[in-house]
C-alpha cells in the first residue's frame, strides 16, 4: 500500500513539473517517468485487487 501511495505522488509531481518546465526534453523525460509509473501502478493494483 505504501508503494501505490508513493507511485500516484510521483506520477502527479512528474506532470505538474513536466507542464511547468521549459525544456523539452525534460518535459519529455518527465512525462516518460509517469507513464512507467503508471504502469507499475497498473500492475500493483492488479495484484492487489485479486
Amino acid at each position: 500500500m505504501v508503494r501505490i501511495e508513493y507511485l500516484k505522488r510521483q506520477i502527479a509531481r512528474a506532470e505538474r513539473l513536466a507542464k511547468a518546465i521549459l525544456n523539452r526534453q525534460i518535459a519529455e523525460r518527465l512525462q516518460a517517468f509517469a507513464a512507467e509509473c503508471r504502469a507499475e501502478l497498473s500492475e500493483l493494483t492488479l495484484k492487489t485487487a485479486a
